[in-house]
């Protein structure tokens, strides 16, 4: 257990809370750039004045609209720089900032801005706004609605929906009449005032509302304990702001640091974009660096006898080295020659393929990730930092480069505490955590218990004081033979197959484990074209006996590395294409267990007919 005697104001740059952070540094940065986003293609750059310019106009506009401090703002767009300055806007006219998920369907719209009395509402473009008039007879409290693209839109005529641009000449008329409101109330802005409202992803039932102070963001705005962020680095924003490590990573770190924040141009053309601008800093979640993983194995598939044969010597050349580093040893002057050579031969050319070649930190989290996966980068010589942490407590734990824990996600950062209770739960507290759910204090004092955070998640502290996670207190499986099993640890191992994409162990009160298991749509799909396999959709190439048989030996492999009972005998393919629009995955695209478990349990029923095998 580690304990800290922190106080519960926390100053960084004199400032106790963001929007007094925000005015301090945009006054010293000035015209250097702040971020970029793509606009026909072309990347253009945003200055700290621009930065600035735009929240307070944001701010000054909802002030002209009524805004009370203390009122509730959604934004409901992927990620871009109006998102940004929705954001700290809101802040700095007293306003909570409330996001909502782009991939939210109109009864989970219609359920968060309820739940939270939003009374202003941002989005994105004309699908974003859409959702909203589908409920809007539901959402009496709505006042305004602000629209980032006005695309598509020209002939609407509604009373309570505008054009930001409309909204920033609101802005500037009242900013000329009321010159110093802004800065007076950032100024009486407390460290406990509440800044933002997260509605975790929700993987059983509703989402719930985490009410995040001031104090907790300016703390988070330290984590960076083993590495310099500064105003040279480049970081891509491309996971949804609405969650906690996106908005630690591109909002609150950079407003510290002055880094560049550089807008993905889509979901769907991140690889690219990762390509084309090789950013310094790099947050993922575990299926990005799987879906990396994924692409170079695709790669090699493709490649020539002797590109092949030259990747798979790299990989032995440089394992060595990878497994000292492993081990907490310092690899030898030949383990060293020996990566550098695959490094300049192979390796070199892999990274700037992913776009990881200028990266010189690389972190992980938000779900559990494969050690064979983290392994592999290890080979490559990217050393990818594993970060814990939940929305109730934002970035708690983080591993640190010397020595090596991978495996682990590391220590507390300073000012934490953390201990395990006696039933194996990661119990967390700090003087900066979040205040409770909205609406919801039965779950408050659930979660929050003589000032710990009861997490929800299993783990153990090792002989070295390293944090590991093992499951969800609520996914430990009991088999009926009465033996524990972790299914994270086998789902996880199972990912690190390019020809999968997520899985489910299910297995509880039964005789033996069986699995459900998501294929990688573009990885399988490439399989059965190079073995000319034939099918016609995603549902009759779930079908072929080929990539049944192709995901069984996949799944033959993970068997090995546990013991029988451990093992799955049975698995099943789910033969629809799942998005985060469908109910199945949650926004940040993990597979829901219990609802999954319901869903397909007539597959699962049958796994469970006849003998296993």
């Amino acid at each position: 257990m580690t304990e800290n005697t922190g106080h519960s104001s926390f100053l960084v740059d004199d400032c106790d809370t963001i929007p007094k952070l925000f005015l301090k540094k945009t006054a010293e940065r000035g015209d250097k750039t702040a971020m970029r986003e793509k606009d026909f293609g072309i990347w253009q750059s945003y200055t700290w004045a621009d930065y600035r310019a735009r929240a307070f106009e944001i701010a000054h506009g909802l002030l002209s609209l009524g805004l009370k401090p203390g009122d509730v703002v959604s934004i409901q767009s992927e990620d871009c720089k109006e998102w940004v300055f929705a954001d700290i806007g809101i802040m700095l006219c007293g306003g909570i900032v409330n996001g909502v998920y782009p991939t939210y369907q109109p009864n989970q719209v219609a359920y968060t801005l309820m739940d939270s009395n939003c009374r202003f509402l941002f989005v994105e473009d004309e699908e974003q706004l859409d959702k909203y008039l589908d409920v809007e007879e539901e959402l009496p409290n709505i006042e305004k609605v602000i629209v980032f693209d006005w695309r598509g839109l020209r002939g609407l005529k509604h009373d309570k929906v505008m054009p930001i641009e409309r909204l920033y000449t609101l802005g500037q008329e009242y900013g000329r009449d009321n010159e110093g409101q802004v800065e007076s109330i950032v100024q009486n802005g407390r460290p406990e005032d509440l800044a933002l409202l997260i509605y975790t992803s929700g993987t059983t039932g509703m989402p719930k509302g985490s009410m995040i102070p001031q104090k907790y963001l300016v703390f988070q705005t330290t984590i960076n304990v083993d590495f310099e962020q500064t105003e040279s680095d480049q970081i891509l924003t491309y996971l949804p702001l609405c969650h906690v490590a996106e908005r630690v990573f591109s909002i609150c770190l950079p407003l510290k640091s002055g880094c560049v924040i550089n807008f993905a141009e889509s979901p769907e053309t991140v690889a690219r974009d990762f390509q084309e601008l090789s950013p310094t800093l790099v947050f993922a979640v575990p299926r990005v660096w799987e879906k990396f993983y994924s692409r170079v194995s695709t790669s090699m598939s493709e490649a020539t006898w002797f590109g092949r044969t030259c990747y798979n010597l790299g990989l032995r050349a440089a394992s060595a080295r990878a497994r000292k580093l492993l081990d907490g040893k310092t690899p030898g002057v030949v383990d060293e020659l020996k990566y550098r050579l695959a490094n300049a031969l192979v390796f070199r050319n892999i990274k700037q393929l992913l776009g990881l070649d200028r990266a010189h930190y690389l972190a992980t989290g938000a779900a559990p990730i494969s050690t064979s996966l983290l392994e592999w980068y290890l080979i490559l010589g990217l050393s990818i930092t594993e970060v814990y942490g939940q929305t109730e407590v934002g970035v708690v734990t983080t591993t640190r480069p010397k020595p090596l824990r991978q495996g682990t996600v590391g220590e507390p950062i300073p000012g934490v505490d953390l201990k395990i209770s006696e039933e194996g739960e990661i119990l967390i507290r700090h003087p900066y955590q979040f205040d409770g759910y909205l609406n919801q204090p039965e779950k408050t004092r659930e979660t929050i218990i003589d000032g710990w955070v009861h997490t929800g998640d299993v783990g153990e502290i090792d002989e070295n004081g390293q944090l590991k996670i093992t499951d969800r207190m609520k996914d430990i499986i009991i088999t009926a033979g009465g033996k524990n099993v972790t299914p994270s640890l086998f789902e996880n191992e199972l990912k690190f197959s390019p020809y999968v994409s997520d899985a489910v162990v299910i297995g509880d009160q039964k005789k033996y484990l069986t699995c459900l298991v998501m294929i990688d749509k573009e990885n399988v799909e490439h399989h059965a074209q190079m073995h000319s396999i034939p099918f016609t959709d995603y549902r009759s190439l779930c079908a072929r006996p080929e990539v049944v048989e192709l995901i069984g030996s996949e799944l033959n492999k993970v068997n090995k590395k546990f013991s029988s009972v451990e093992q799955i005998k049975k698995f099943r393919l789910i033969d629809i294409l799942l998005t985060a629009e469908d109910e199945e995955l949650t926004p940040t695209m993990k597979l829901k267990r219990s609802y999954v478990s319901n869903k397909y349990n007539d597959l699962i029923e049958d796994m469970y007919r006849g003998p296993s095998r």
